[in-house]
């Protein structure tokens, strides 16, 4: 049986991996359930902690991208020399999903779509566990104290919902 990952806040508790296996087909994006785990506390938390990430946004996705080329130096040849305009893209995207994680029905088309792009540049499956990675350590570095155990899991609940939703919109495309 296939199987695809998923974004755990367990799996980074326990200092796993970020993602673990669950059975391929995903969520059903149609209809709530799955996608809708988050906690209003967490949805706060996660909203309090990126509005201190603004006010550095251009260096922490610089940071952001500097981890993902460390720990997945494979995947820079699938960006542009210059990240800068890239960056903004990262953090533009952030905020259209941390701006909606209580309103999931309305963001959905937009992070189906941004999927759908993401596999005609090349992202696979596997590509969503380094990026979540490399998120979690920005936001850990950049957040300093701030980013408690709660606004950690928060995230990585939040990044799940993301990851998932474009996990199977990607294999919809594909199918």
């Amino acid at each position: 049986m296939s199987r695809l990952t998923r974004f755990s806040r367990e799996s980074v508790s326990s200092g796993g991996s970020i993602l673990q296996d669950m059975p391929a087909g995903g969520p059903s994006l149609a209809k709530p359930g799955p996608l809708a785990i988050m906690t209003s506390e967490q949805i706060e938390l996660v909203r309090w902690s990126f509005a201190r990430v603004l006010p550095i946004k251009a260096q922490a996705a610089a940071i952001f991208y500097d981890r993902l080329f460390q720990i997945a130096p494979e995947l820079r040849g699938m960006f542009p020399e210059d990240l800068a305009a890239q960056g903004g893209k990262l953090m533009a995207a952030l905020g259209f999903v941390v701006g909606g994680l209580d309103r999931l029905g309305s963001i959905i088309p937009g992070v189906q779509a941004l999927a759908r792009r993401h596999v005609a540049y090349g992202v696979e499956d596997a590509h969503y566990e380094l990026v979540g990675e490399a998120l979690i350590w920005t936001l850990d570095k950049g957040l300093g104290a701030a980013f408690t155990p709660e606004v950690r899991r928060a995230w990585i609940e939040a990044y799940g919902l993301l990851a998932e939703a474009m996990i199977a919109a990607a294999r919809m495309r594909a199918a």
